[in-house]
């Protein structure tokens, strides 16, 4: 199995939010949950309910973030050919009176409202390996649109 690329900063962010879990979020909670628990009654203490549901969720993304991390590959280099699109490209994009930019990015860093896309995106497929002043084209529910890239940067 090939492991997904992703950013540095990206890999930083996965790991910081793990590190929260562990070291921050889950003590905090489990100690709740002991207070509570401590009040008798379990069956109708809405704050032990509530903590062993919020410590199950924890664990959950706990065990979801141990994973990814693992099958993910961090890429900080540039590429060989730094004028043509590749992962972490910034691309100024130009379809007719529309302008954008975007930045191919792994999955768990998507961010559209940042222009930041999917690698696995029809537009992120259509650019790469196409360089300053090519057109990519892209399949849409409205049509096809063809994106001049304006430039590329890393």
């Amino acid at each position: 199995m090939s492991k997904t690329p992703i950013s540095k900063a990206g890999w930083l962010a996965l790991k910081a939010e793990l590190d929260q879990l562990i070291e921050v979020e889950r003590p905090r909670v489990v100690d709740e949950v002991a207070f509570a628990a401590a009040q008798g009654d379990r069956s109708e203490n809405a704050e032990y309910i509530y903590g062993k549901k919020r410590l199950r969720e924890i664990d959950h993304r706990w065990r979801y973030l141990s994973k990814r991390l693992e099958s993910v590959a961090v890429v900080d280099t540039l590429p060989d050919q730094v004028d043509e699109v590749r992962f972490g490209a910034t691309v100024k994009l130009v379809a007719g009176p529309k302008a954008m930019t975007a930045t191919i990015v792994g999955e768990d860093e998507i961010d559209p409202a940042q222009g930041r896309i999917s690698l696995k995106s029809p537009l992120a497929k259509a650019l790469i390996g196409k360089k300053k002043g090519e057109i990519a084209e892209v399949a849409t529910p409205r049509g096809v649109v063809a994106w001049t890239i304006e430039d590329v940067s890393y």
